[in-house]
């Protein structure tokens, strides 16, 4: 079952294309990352999937709903954190909580405590008086602590320093073992994504790149270093699998998107015979570096 299903969805801003014919499929209890460089159609995406905008045309349904008709039942099952969520600056931690809590009939007042003893929250402080990353904690306790079936996190990393960005991590990955529930992040800090997510979607100009599970994305890309017998041209009539592939002198290089052990080292012995081939796995920072490149190359932003 999917928790969040988008078909053939696009907007429009006037002559402005934000999303064009964006299909994507969030699996229910994924941690589910939302990627693509800025402009990509990120935030119209969310901001469709809550029904604050409706989209121009395609369809996308938020816990079997379709989201142009979330009403109160369904949002009661959503919690929301985003980089710019305002919040009643002059109530305390302990008074944001007790003003949400009412909406909310599955609160459940020991998760309450417990991620406020592990987010380290002084109950009696003035949101005010606050960091923008105890903020950031703040709101996400909130979110938290009524056990949504869908939590989800627009750029919850804008602006954090390092040490409260790894602790927010953590909280949600402890969090995560305390429910389940689906999780729905949109980031550009892909770093953080990658200790998060178990299944990736890539967007960029408004179009799906992939949609995929990060075990996978990591199993089928690989970088290969291939050092040739002589320093003829080797870049014609490559696979197109083969993604940005480059020559100096004697060494090529590329990215192969779909990696199958010793698939790819076969066929460049059988290309270049007498080649020394060695490759390497890739992080999902270069898989998205790659892509992104890639997707400058390819028309209309194809799946890839």
């Amino acid at each position: 079952m999917n928790t969040i299903e988008i078909q053939n969805l696009a907007r429009r801003f006037g002559r402005t294309t934000a999303i064009d014919d964006l299909s994507l499929m969030v699996p229910e209890g994924s941690v589910f990352a939302l990627l693509g460089p800025n402009g990509a159609g990120k935030t119209t995406t969310i901001k469709i999937l809550m029904n604050f905008i409706p989209p121009t045309s395609g369809r996308a349904t938020v816990l079997g709903v379709d989201s142009q008709k979330l009403g109160r039942n369904e949002r009661s099952q959503i919690g929301y954190v985003s980089e710019n969520q305002i919040l009643p600056l002059w109530m305390t931690v302990r008074g944001l909580l007790d003003y949400c809590r009412p909406f909310y009939p599955t609160c459940d007042r020991e998760l309450e405590k417990t991620l406020l003893r592990k987010f380290d929250l002084p109950e009696d402080r003035r949101l005010k008086d606050l960091s923008r990353g105890m903020l950031m904690k703040a709101a996400l306790l909130c979110a938290l602590a009524y056990r949504p079936r869908l939590l989800v996190l627009d750029e919850p990393f804008s602006g954090l320093d390092p040490v409260i960005r790894d602790e927010f991590v953590q909280g949600i990955l402890e969090a995560t073992e305390l429910g389940n529930w689906t999780v729905f992040i949109s980031s550009h800090d892909i770093e953080e994504v990658e200790r998060l997510a178990d299944h990736i979607g890539l967007i960029d100009r408004g179009r799906t790149k992939l949609n995929e599970s990060s075990e996978s994305l990591l199993t089928r890309f690989r970088r290969f270093e291939v050092i040739l017998p002589g320093s003829a041209a080797a870049l014609h009539d490559l696979p197109p699998a083969w993604l940005l592939p480059d020559q100096v002198g004697d060494r090529m290089v590329f990215v192969d998107s779909q990696y199958s052990p010793t698939a790819t080292e076969t066929a460049c012995q059988q290309r270049y015979p007498g080649a020394v081939v060695t490759s390497a796995p890739m992080s999902l920072r270069e898989i998205f570096l790659t892509l992104s490149r890639t997707s400058r190359k390819t028309p209309n932003g194809t799946a890839l």
